[in-house]
């Protein structure tokens, strides 16, 4: 029912899988300014970056679940997982 109402909301499994990919990268960012803005030391900033960090398993937990839904919206067979940022049919197999 969730995953039903995110991808009527236009949210697709390329969105999640991105948004998992930018917690990593902002779970570092988080780390870094934490070390060096605040006064606390590293116990805090190590917080800071698991707090963060934390956010992509779900990120990509729902990607997997969108793209399941996906492929069964569209009829896609078992195991024919294409994806905006990988298409079989696209790409140097075209241009050769």
């Amino acid at each position: 029912m969730i995953v039903r109402k995110l991808h009527d909301a236009g949210i697709t499994s390329e969105h999640a899988y991105a948004a998992a990919l930018g917690s990593v990268g902002l779970s570092l960012v988080s780390w870094i300014v934490s070390m060096k803005a605040e006064q606390a030391g590293i116990e805090r900033a190590d917080r800071w970056g698991i707090f963060v960090g934390e956010w992509a398993p779900t990120f990509f937990g729902l990607g997997l679940a969108l793209a399941h839904y996906e492929d069964r919206a569209t009829g896609a067979e078992a195991g024919d997982h294409r994806s905006a940022w990988f298409d079989r049919r696209g790409g140097a197999a075209e241009a050769g």
